[in-house]
């Protein structure tokens, strides 16, 4: 567990970054600071490793005040991942992964064997060791700055805008990877990020600053949604708040029904008055089959129109992004195989999105916590 204890950190030339903060941030949760530029995020971040030292207060590591550490020790068990990696460009991707544990005093053998370990676990190909960073693309080189923070398998790991320089499409795919990583390691994250949505995607708690350093609240993403402290809170995360909480939920949660299917080497019904979901031989989705086609052959030899199933752990957001996109207005609901289990119909997903903005926007706020402190 990471504490800190009504602490400030005031620079040289007068600016406070950091104003009266008590926060704490449980072992093995994904706690994510957020805000806009200038205020505190990553000087709380810089903190805890002793890259910035409080001016003020006490910061508790494992309920050890982290001042009475050796700075490079302490850093040498928290594991550190910045923006575009940070990697040594004139060594190998192997050699970058085992850094710290040749700095901790392992072997070069157990080492690079324990970095090798690591290619796997973060979704590299083995032929990535013995590439140069620049051989990478953006997403790979995140994901070896994400091998080498965990190289000497520290408790702790500081991730500082880590996806901010990289694509949407591949930024999705290093969060879904950073919580699979989660649920294998257990790890005590702290996540810093301007992105409301990022926070809300990875966090088991998100603590919300203003300008000036001061923690305005700290909560679990639901509650943060549901109840924001104030008003600089709920514009910060924006008027679709309410929308927000649905990627908080899951789709097993909608019912579902019966899908009218016909197979792809069968022809297809005459006289359909209904779309029809084209499967495989072994039931899995290939597209929907418009009613007014009137294929002659094969079902699936029709222009097919573009079905994108989802299973039952997806959230009720993509729901309800594929129920707009689906030119059935219905959601093609498969299993962990692929295979189809069923529909469900917009009008429930609209439905359930209609009562969660409701609900978002009708939540009282808070009484204002007093300034600097927040909610932890």
């Amino acid at each position: 567990m990471i504490k800190f204890d009504a602490v400030n950190k005031r620079f040289p030339n007068g600016t406070t970054a950091v104003h009266e903060l008590s926060l704490t941030m449980p072992e093995g949760g994904i706690t994510v600071l957020v805000g806009s530029s200038g205020c505190g995020k990553t000087t709380t971040l810089r903190m805890i490793n002793r890259m910035v030292d409080p001016s003020s207060g006490t910061i508790t590591l494992g309920g050890r005040n982290i001042l009475e550490a050796d700075a490079a020790e302490l850093r040498r068990g928290i594991g550190y991942v910045i923006q575009q990696a940070g990697l040594f460009p004139h060594r190998t991707i192997l050699d970058n992964i085992a850094t710290v544990p040749l700095l901790l005093g392992h072997g070069r053998k157990r080492a690079r064997a324990r970095a090798a370990e690591l290619l796997e676990t973060v979704g590299l190909p083995a032929d990535a060791a013995k590439r140069y960073p620049h051989q990478l693309s953006g997403g790979q080189q995140q994901r070896v700055g994400v091998a080498r923070a965990l190289a000497a398998d520290p408790p702790v790991l500081l991730m500082d805008e880590p996806f901010g320089a990289v694509d949407p499409v591949v930024r999705a795919q290093l969060q879904d990877e950073l919580l699979r990583l989660q649920q294998e390691l257990n790890k005590t994250i702290v996540f810093v990020t301007h992105d409301i949505d990022e926070a809300v995607r990875l966090g088991d708690r998100i603590a919300v600053f203003r300008t000036g350093g001061h923690l305005v609240q700290c909560a679990p993403p639901a509650e943060l949604l549901a109840r924001p402290a104030d008003d600089f809170v709920a514009d910060f995360l924006g008027a679709e708040r309410g929308l927000k909480l649905l990627s908080l939920s899951t789709l097993a949660e909608l019912p579902r029904q019966p899908a009218t299917t016909v197979r792809a080497d069968e022809p297809a019904p005459a006289g359909r008055a209904d779309w029809q979901l084209v499967v495989s031989a072994k039931g899995e989705p290939l597209g929907w089959l418009d009613p007014a086609a009137a294929p002659s052959g094969p079902a699936g030899d029709a222009p097919l129109l573009p079905v994108r199933p989802l299973r039952d752990t997806d959230s009720l957001l993509s729901a309800l992004n594929e129920s707009v996109a689906s030119p059935a207005g219905l959601i093609a609901r498969v299993d962990d195989t692929g295979v189809l289990t069923g529909v469900t119909a917009r009008e429930a997903v609209h439905a359930r999105a209609g009562d969660a903005h409701t609900a978002a926007v009708a939540a009282p706020l808070p009484a204002t916590a007093p300034a600097g402190k927040g909610s932890a």
